[in-house]
């Protein structure tokens, strides 16, 4: 970070089109405070987001109503330097509402995805950053009467392949794009243990290993990729809870941090973030400890680019909680810090 640069925080959440759904708030590291800078509405609920930093371009999920029904769309939303959101054009996306969205390295494709349809969308994004047309549409077919529930699309390290998480199907399966063809292409299927329902994934920032939150079963699994096919080998599954507990629990996302020495998972009902180290060598999980999220159903959660932070987004708690990182140990600690915003769902900080 330079000393002229600021860290923004795009925050998207549950809403109706005629209330704020899309927030920026500017970060302060020192004080780990959150300062809103401005709020956009004309989007039912603008839940996830993806963010086109060097060109100034949030892309933002939303649910609309086409004479088939409920449909999902996507719309561009330019950021300022100052924080100031613009909206600009929207596109309906898939037969289905949507729940998340990925943007390829060369600002080509937009990829989202339909639990309820139980599909992957590819769109073209436009020179100018304005969202194109739906190109191609994979619907996942039913396996053993199980229904097809695409939770989420991640890119690997290198851009070849998109690994889909299907939480009803309990498999991750790979893609490439045929750029030409504007199509998604199979490449095979990793199955997951019945009933884990896989929901996001990320990749070590080794490019070499690649750990997966399974929502139903509260576990995670960690993997071997093979950059070369984009296959996945299981290495090992862990609780995301302590031994004791035995309440409901689902849960929501993952990350690693930047030296890939800690992995984090959130939980839906045990209301926690769990942190495990993972050591290369041994490809082993370790864990650290579980810490209260301070509010319910932690539906998503990020680390700062610096890594000093977190900041956690409490649905229930209609706040996003701050919190210190230590990078020697991992854990996790809050900072007192919070900001009031309705039923967030997606936090993404950026250096600007």
């Amino acid at each position: 970070m330079t000393q002229d640069q600021k860290m923004f925080v795009f925050v998207g959440s549950y809403a109706e089109a005629n209330t704020s759904g899309v927030y920026t708030y500017e970060f302060d590291e020192q004080e780990g405070k959150l300062q809103l800078l401005d709020q956009t509405s004309d989007l039912k609920n603008p839940t996830f987001l993806n963010v086109d930093v060097e060109n100034r371009h949030i892309y933002a999920i939303g649910e609309t109503e086409t004479d088939s029904g409920k449909a999902g769309e996507v719309m561009m939303i330019h950021f300022s330097d100052e924080g100031t959101l613009t909206r600009f054009n929207r596109t309906i996306s898939t037969p289905n509402t949507t729940c998340h969205i990925q943007r390829d390295a060369e600002n080509r494709f937009l990829v989202v995805t339909s639990y309820h349809g139980g599909m992957a969308g590819l769109l073209s994004l436009k020179p100018n950053g304005h969202v194109g047309e739906l190109l191609d549409v994979q619907t996942h077919e039913s396996i053993d009467g199980a229904t097809p529930r695409v939770h989420s699309t991640f890119f690997s390290p290198d851009g070849k392949f998109l690994l889909a998480q299907d939480l009803g199907l309990d498999l991750i399966r790979t893609y490439s794009i045929d750029q030409e063809a504007g199509k998604l292409v199979p490449h095979g299927d990793t199955k997951a243990a019945k009933g884990a329902g896989p929901r996001h994934l990320v990749f070590h920032t080794s490019g070499n290993f690649a750990f997966v939150i399974n929502e139903l079963n509260s576990t995670i699994a960690s993997y071997r990729y093979d950059a070369a096919t984009g296959s996945l080998s299981e290495i090992e599954v862990v609780p995301t809870l302590p031994s004791d507990y035995t309440g409901e629990n689902g849960c929501s996302e993952i990350t690693v941090s930047a030296d890939g020495r800690f992995v984090y998972g959130g939980n839906r009902g045990h209301d926690s973030i769990v942190v495990y180290a993972f050591d290369e060598a041994s490809e082993k999980l370790t864990l650290v400890e579980h810490v209260s999220t301070e509010g319910g159903h932690p539906r998503h959660f990020a680390l700062t680019p610096s890594g000093k932070h977190a900041l956690v987004a409490n649905r229930d708690a209609n706040n996003i909680v701050v919190f210190n990182v230590d990078q020697e140990t991992g854990r996790l600690t809050s900072t007192g810090n919070s900001v009031s915003v309705s039923k967030p769902v997606c936090v993404r900080p950026y250096y600007i």
